[in-house]
């Protein structure tokens, strides 16, 4: 995505603006050490692109940014529960318009921070009251952590991810080593499997790893890099492409758009709302997830 080109609204800083692209508002980042954007609709970083890279983040090139739906690609949030053991699937604050709450910047990079609230439309989903900050930190890497505090006077349980797409040059190239070797597969009735220690894909992929490494690495020879992902919060790591069946389900990804994304998501697992993890009132918790590259 050409954050350059997109429409400028308002001029926060030397490095900071607000643009749009269809009805979305986007926090754009212009840096020394990198370029980044972070949509209002979703909380959700859209890109980010290191001085003298292509971006680390797969945005998908029929994303909709209507406002309707979630976008496909970035880093989606999902919370207050992850995958379909609620509903909305993947929980709601994905698809809520969040509010910036700060932006610094330095000669080491940008910090910006988006804040979501307990609203009518949540409480309609979810009746828990609820405070949400999502800090982006912006330099030669991408640390994003959702910061949430219970503002209830009861406690609730939750589970989430921090969904990130990331972009490779050839799927069928890349290899991932660090996941771990225990995985749930969902594409086999959440069965428990046993893998190797190097992946490399040849089709659909949907599995929960449980035992991941502190570092996880992408290796992409086409791209000429390493993606670091390092989880912090989490209880697993999800690992997902959709192959080209999945991609021509979807009205919001090319067919060939599998080809250039593999998801690794850090990610509290649970296998319902209740066997997530219980905040008390006034009790907060971090999920993380820090990008770097190496070459």
């Amino acid at each position: 995505m050409d954050l350059h080109a997109l429409p400028t609204l308002t001029n926060l800083s030397h490095c900071v603006s607000i643009v749009e692209r269809e009805n979305t508002k986007i926090v754009r980042v212009i840096h020394d050490k990198a370029t980044a954007g972070i949509s209002l609709y979703g909380g959700h970083v859209i890109s980010f692109q290191p001085s003298d890279q292509t971006d680390l983040i797969w945005m998908s090139d029929a994303a909709k940014f209507d406002g309707t739906t979630a976008l496909r690609g970035g880093i989606p949030v999902c919370w207050p529960w992850f995958a379909r053991i609620g509903s909305p699937s993947h929980g709601f604050a994905r698809t809520q318009e969040w509010t910036l709450v700060e932006h610094r910047e330095s000669e080491a990079g940008v910090v910006v921070t988006l804040g979501l609230t307990a609203n009518p439309e949540t409480l309609a989903i979810w009746p828990y009251q609820f405070s949400l900050r999502l800090h982006v930190a912006i330099s030669d890497t991408l640390e994003v952590t959702l910061e949430m505090t219970n503002e209830d006077e009861r406690a609730w349980h939750f589970s989430g991810a921090l969904h990130t797409y990331l972009h490779v040059g050839d799927i069928r190239q890349a290899t991932t080593t660090g996941m771990g070797n225990e995985y749930i597969d969902s594409l086999q009735n959440n069965l428990m499997c046993q893998g190797g220690d190097e992946l490399q894909l040849t089709d659909t992929i949907d599995r929960v790893y449980t035992k991941p490494a502190p570092l996880i690495h992408l290796h992409d020879p086409v791209l000429k890099r390493t993606i670091q992902v390092e989880n912090k919060g989490h209880n697993s790591a999800v690992l997902w492409n959709p192959w080209l069946q999945g991609a021509q389900s979807m009205a919001d990804m090319t067919d060939e758009g599998y080809q250039t994304m593999l998801c690794i998501e850090s990610t509290v697992h649970a296998p319902c709302i209740s066997a997530g993890i219980t905040l008390q009132p006034g009790e907060q918790y971090q999920l993380k997830t820090t990008l770097s590259t190496a070459h």
